[in-house]
């Protein structure tokens, strides 16, 4: 029995998650993981379809066509009409056969598009990293807010607990006439605020779990505790952002203005000849009108064609200075980056610094607070002071105790955020 039970603790830490276990699992199972994927895989589509273009297309024709006059089912030529030989006419011509077209020069067009698909491949996969350091980020936050709101709950509970004791002291002081019976009035009203209290934040937990499940892609019922130690931060904001050049945010921003030069180059590609070949390999059928039988001819050609655009009034002008108004605004883009990327920083860093002093002040407070509460039941134990003195110590105490364990998590989760904007949360 004893083995028994032993392995039963045991294997209950195992029904719990672990905040890298759901990490794990929502980078790899969830949605929003899912929809990145979906995305890379959409941009290597487009990519292998700009490539494939560049090798033409096969396509089999046929055309069935009833003339009012005779026709013949091939070109005339002089030579045939010296030959004497009966030409074949018909007034319902059949035609099929096999055509081939291939771009043989487009001006780069072609070329500067798969670079730029190539591009937009990079792209993608670097927004799916950055799509799923959002997601670490997120669940970090939500998963310190179920242990915030859990360890607030428990408080609040034990606060419960005590308020009940002190409210059933009351209550026998007052059957046996020590105390005023608007003692136990102001004693059950506090304990009835406190219980509704409880009951809230049982309710929050459930919804934010909820919150977590939902984008995790799994249920997170039960979750494993952390070991969150504050300690004095030491971060320097020019060192971090020296880091910035190979982030992956900056990367974006920069295959973004490559990827406009491309399009600089490919609207530039219009402005050169256009070079196509074109074949064909096919019969003509028909039923002869001379002697009722029917007839086929084999024909075959092949061609090469060319367009040049010398006058199209600035359109393609237009073009030209439509993509490098495009590179100007990616440009811009990149740089607003590397400035927003600053400006969070040193929010995210003077967050923690705050937060550390918070928790600092608040665990100084708390530890007031008990003393302030242990005297303060002394003296009303003793009639020296009144209820309300007893009550607002111990409210007082609860609500340090409350604002310490907020501060707590608020430290850690400004620590996560840090992380997120150096995009060290897939790393860790």
């Amino acid at each position: 029995m004893k083995h028994i039970f032993t392995i039963i603790l045991l294997s209950i830490p195992l029904l719990s998650d672990t905040l890298d276990g759901l990490i794990q699992y929502a980078t790899s199972y969830s949605t929003t993981a899912k929809k990145s994927q979906t995305q890379i895989e959409l941009s290597q589509t487009k990519r292998d379809q700009s490539k494939v273009e560049q090798y033409g297309s096969v396509d089999f024709v046929g055309d069935f066509t009833h003339f009012n006059t005779p026709r013949t089912l091939i070109p005339l030529t002089p030579t045939v009409l010296q030959s004497g030989v009966p030409i074949t006419t018909t007034q319902d011509l059949i035609l099929s056969g096999i055509t081939y077209s291939v771009p043989l020069f487009t001006g780069f067009a072609q070329t500067r598009q798969i670079e730029i698909d190539d591009l937009g491949k990079q792209m993608s996969m670097a927004k799916a990293h950055l799509t799923q350091e959002q997601l670490i980020y997120t669940i970090r936050s939500l998963y310190l807010s179920v242990l915030a709101q859990k360890e607030l709950f428990n408080a609040q509970k034990a606060y419960v607990k005590a308020l009940k004791k002190l409210t059933e002291q009351i209550e026998y002081e007052v059957k046996i006439g020590k105390k005023a019976e608007i003692d136990l009035f102001k004693a059950q009203s506090d304990l009835s605020a406190s219980q509704t209290q409880q009951e809230i934040l049982k309710s929050t937990i459930k919804m934010t779990k909820a919150t977590l499940s939902a984008l995790v892609g799994k249920d997170a019922e039960k979750i494993t505790p952390l070991s969150i130690k504050v300690k004095k931060p030491s971060y320097n904001v020019n060192k971090l952002f020296e880091q910035a050049s190979g982030l992956t945010k900056v990367a974006v921003e920069n295959m973004a203005v490559a990827k406009a030069d491309k399009m600089i180059a490919k609207s530039k590609s219009a402005k050169l000849p256009q070079v196509n070949l074109g074949t064909y390999t096919g019969k003509n059928y028909g039923e002869d009108l001379t002697s009722s039988e029917f007839e086929d001819e084999t024909l075959w050609q092949v061609g090469v064609n060319v367009k040049w655009n010398l006058v199209d009034f600035g359109k393609r002008d237009l073009n030209i200075q439509e993509a490098k108004i495009a590179k100007m605004e990616a440009s811009f883009e990149k740089e607003q980056t590397l400035l927003d990327l600053r400006k969070l920083l040193i929010q995210g860093v003077e967050n923690i610094k705050q937060s550390y002093a918070e928790y600092r002040g608040n665990s100084a407070q708390l530890d007031l607070s008990k003393k302030s509460e242990s005297i303060e039941k002394v003296r009303y134990e003793n009639d020296v002071a009144t209820l309300n003195d007893l009550l607002l110590a111990k409210a007082k105490r609860q609500v340090a105790e409350a604002k310490l364990i907020e501060s707590k998590y608020t430290y850690q989760k400004n620590l996560y955020y840090v992380d997120y904007l150096l995009e060290k949360g897939a790393r860790k």
